[in-house]
């Protein structure tokens, strides 16, 4: 069957008296708070009288003191029930989520940073650090010792050594 489309003033039409309707429905809604406020208030707070002399006075501020200080327990009571509560809950969603086991690991990518960068990133960019590690070593020229070497074949010295008196020699050149 074919939609029919509605027409722009019926739509218009429509839509202000669902703004209409609306509006009164909060109307009441406010009207009935407000009441409910006032029928507490009535119960729960009786109206004030001011006594005239001092001691009048100063009883009835000693019962106001103690009617608040009822209310600060009873107050951090339910908060103190209320973080209890909020904590049981909060454990339990953890031990529901272990017994699913379902903890889906996020894929991670691969990313390709230099050291630079990456300690950009952690320290943020108040911090100028290089990661030159050659930049920071001592400069040390390379000396060629000249060692004495004996250069030769080895079969030479053997028989200048041989006996007591090689040995000899070989001793006095030592030390």
């Amino acid at each position: 069957m074919a939609e029919k489309k509605m027409t722009l003033s019926r739509r218009n039409y429509l839509k202000s008296l669902l703004l209409q309707i609306g509006q009164a429905m909060l109307d009441e809604e406010a009207e009935k708070a407000e009441e409910e406020k006032r029928i507490y208030l009535e119960e729960n707070c009786p109206t004030l009288s001011v006594p005239g002399c001092m001691q009048e006075l100063q009883e009835l501020c000693r019962k106001l003191h103690k009617q608040i200080e009822l209310v600060d327990e009873e107050r951090y009571d339910m908060n103190m029930k209320v973080k209890k509560s909020e904590k049981e809950v909060n454990d339990l969603k953890l031990m529901v989520q272990d017994l699913n086991g379902k903890f889906k690991k996020p894929a991670l990518k691969r990313v390709r940073m230099s050291a630079d960068a990456m300690l950009a990133a952690l320290l943020g960019s108040k911090h100028k650090v290089s990661m030159d590690l050659r930049a920071n070593l001592k400069q040390v020229k390379k000396e060629v010792k000249e060692e004495k070497k004996q250069t030769g074949d080895w079969r030479k010295n053997v028989e200048g050594k041989a006996g007591m008196d090689g040995r000899k020699k070989m001793f006095e050149t030592e030390a």
